[in-house]
């Protein structure tokens, strides 16, 4: 899990208990997202636009891990699932579905 420069890392014995790790973090991170535009000499980056907080999933195996898998958290408090890790593909939400929801569906069906 990263929260701006910081790092935290957990281990858990089962992908539930991940799941609920991780949504738990989710929900107390994307609570405490207040960002402002942010401005380059080029462009404007809006709340929506920057990610505050990135927490990643990937296991069963410790090294070269075949599942990659996290949300991201946006600077307006949004949150974006999705799977992989260099080339990240998003999770599209079912109809009542929250992006945790939808992360734990994608999970399932591997």
């Amino acid at each position: 899990m990263r929260a701006g420069p910081r790092v935290e890392r957990r281990r858990f014995d089962a992908l539930d208990d991940a799941l609920d790790g991780l949504g738990d973090r989710v929900r107390e991170l994307a609570g405490a997202a207040q960002r402002t535009p942010a401005a380059t000499q080029l462009r404007r980056y809006e709340p929506a636009d920057q990610v505050v907080a990135r927490l990643e999933l990937s296991g069963p195996q410790r090294r070269l891990a075949s599942v990659h898998a996290g949300v991201d958290v946006r600077g307006d408090g949004s949150t974006e699932a999705y799977l992989g890790r260099v080339r990240r593909k998003l999770i599209d939400r079912r109809s009542g579905e929250d992006d945790l929801a939808a992360l734990r569906r994608a999970l399932g069906d591997r």
